[in-house]
């Protein structure tokens, strides 16, 4: 960090990581604690050592494998038992030997769980916080105090609550963290209690929100308003529940809005990598809405939004969102005007800027493809083929004459008792999907069939369009389909009913993807597919018919 005037605590390892769907191995956590230590917090909470064999090992690893260049790795776990000294308490003395520099202890600071979870007497629960944090600090270890239930325990008996603040700072933690354990509170709740309780016992003072208000992120501002110095949080938001206060949106409020230094500089550039390779190693799809890191953060859409930008981008950015590592992006849809052409058209390598006449022809032409179901929000790809094709440069490779699909389910023999455990009702045995598709092409002036099998009607159509192909076009084995989406039209049902498919091809260095619309789920796919591998190839740099 900076200094130490200012902590940015992470989390995501220990809190973050009881997320629903979150499981994270020992390499996982290694690998988050290095891009959090990109981000440049002050410390990275690596989870509880002797709570469970995983964090165990954490530690341990870390200790050779993870070389921190800005933050400290910090160790989690408990105050000392009722009645049992910190050195013969097996959970205390392995944060002792953890190898961590930090330790952050969690306390009870709600008389009613201190009666009714601990099983002891509010000044036996005193007792046992000022205790550990002295053992620890004489062993050498920094001390973090979080108060567990703080906002509910201040409601219920603020007296309890304000002595373990005093009892921690006292007996040396270096700052007291205020956690809202719960969730529920509100932002002028906490500007309130914080400055009560800063007033009163004159400690250093964090914060810890969840989110289960929605306030999570406003409530850590907040408290930094009424002068709390040490905010925790997690990568994404992820947490417990609903989760905990997002890291990116925290710091990037703090540095963009308040004008406070709290990462070291350049970090700061690194906040929409670092959300998203996260993201990816939890698992987790990167949330496109998030502020700040989102893909969709700097997004726009409406044509009033475009023609401002052109003049101005700062007219509809709160920020630039270079600053965060992010990009703007203009969204071409049925709302576009020649302004959103002619931006995202730039975007995409084209300038316009100097043909109104194009410009307006190619907003009606996708202003009425979109009527028809379309939608290029998402599909970069087919937007920049069907620019080059008014350009007078349209793309080509090959010309379709024609292309089938089969499709059949042969019966399993009596025999195989597994089709028959696996059959659906009514049916005498599962056997085996098959679909075949055959597609005649002209390629180069040379009509070329091909037939090909798949395990559906799509695979079938994409392997046969590429078997036809490859001989001439040796690149196609590098392309590959990652994704493909299928949605049904609003206004129509049915098994007649227009279907929008999406597909996402990849030639091992980026992605692109492309949309159709059709009749049915196959037609839509063949646009989407011939589209495609037409961009594929463009990529690869082939020269068009």
């Amino acid at each position: 960090m900076p200094d130490d005037s200012f902590h940015v605590f992470d989390t995501t390892l220990r809190d973050g990581a009881q997320r629903e769907g979150i499981n994270l191995t020992v390499a996982d956590k290694l690998a988050i604690a290095r891009l959090l230590d990109d981000v440049g917090v002050g410390f990275i909470e690596g989870g509880w050592p002797g709570s469970n064999p995983k964090d165990t090992e954490f530690f341990r690893r870390a200790a050779d494998e993870l070389p921190l260049t800005h933050a400290r790795l910090t160790a989690f776990g408990a105050t000392r038992r009722s009645d049992v000294a910190p050195a013969d308490d097996p959970q205390v003395t392995a944060l002792r030997d953890s190898g961590a520099p930090v330790v952050t202890l969690v306390a009870k600071s709600d008389s009613r769980h201190v009666e009714r979870a601990l099983r002891t007497t509010p000044e036996e629960n005193l007792a046992m916080i000022a205790d550990t944090i002295r053992y620890l600090r004489e062993h050498g270890q920094r001390v973090f105090l979080d108060c567990e239930h703080f906002f509910d325990g201040y409601h219920h008996d603020p007296d309890h609550a304000r002595s373990v603040v005093r009892t921690a700072a006292g007996a040396g933690a270096d700052a007291v963290v205020l956690c809202d354990t719960n969730g529920g509170m509100l932002p002028a709740d906490i500007t309130r209690v914080v400055t009560e309780v800063g007033n009163d016992t004159g400690a250093r003072l964090g914060i810890h929100a969840q989110d289960d208000s929605g306030c999570a992120v406003a409530n850590t501002l907040a408290a930094v308003d009424a002068g709390a110095t040490h905010v925790q949080c997690t990568a994404n938001g992820y947490g417990e529940r609903v989760g905990n206060a997002n890291l990116f949106s925290v710091v990037g409020a703090l540095e963009l809005k308040y004008d406070r230094r709290v990462v070291p500089e350049g970090c700061l550039a690194e906040m929409t990598r670092v959300s998203q390779a996260v993201a990816e190693l939890v698992n987790i799809p990167p949330a496109t809405h998030q502020p700040y890191v989102g893909v969709s953060a700097f997004a726009h859409k409406a044509g009033l939004h475009a023609s401002a930008i052109k003049v101005d981008p700062d007219l509809y950015q709160h920020t630039d969102p270079s600053r965060v590592g992010n990009d703007m992006r203009m969204l071409v849809s049925d709302m576009a005007g020649r302004a959103s052409i002619e931006l995202k058209a730039s975007e995409l390598g084209f300038d316009l800027s100097c043909d109104r006449a194009l410009l307006g022809r190619v907003a009606e032409r996708v202003k009425s493809l979109e009527q028809s179901g379309y939608s290029f929000e998402a599909a970069d790809a087919s937007l920049e083929l069907l620019l080059r094709e008014e350009l007078g440069s349209p793309v080509r490779y090959f010309r379709a004459e024609s292309w089938r699909v089969l499709s059949e389910r042969r019966s399993a023999p009596a025999t195989d008792a597994r089709a028959a455990d696996t059959a659906a009702p009514g049916q005498e045995s599962a056997g085996e999907p098959l679909s075949e598709a055959t597609v005649k092409l002209y390629v180069k002036d040379e009509r070329v069939i091909a037939t090909e099998e798949g395990n559906g009607p799509v695979n079938a159509l994409d392997r046969a369009l590429r078997s036809a192909m490859e001989g001439v076009y040796t690149a196609l084995g590098a392309l590959e389909l990652t994704d493909y989406k299928v949605r049904i039209l609003e206004g129509t049902s049915g098994t007649d009913a227009v279907t929008r498919i999406l597909v996402t091809f990849s030639d091992g260095n980026s992605d692109w993807t492309t949309v159709g619309v059709g009749e049915n789920v196959i037609d839509a796919s063949w646009v989407a597919l011939e589209q495609a591998i037409t961009y594929g190839l463009l990529r690869q740099g082939y020269p068009h018919l």
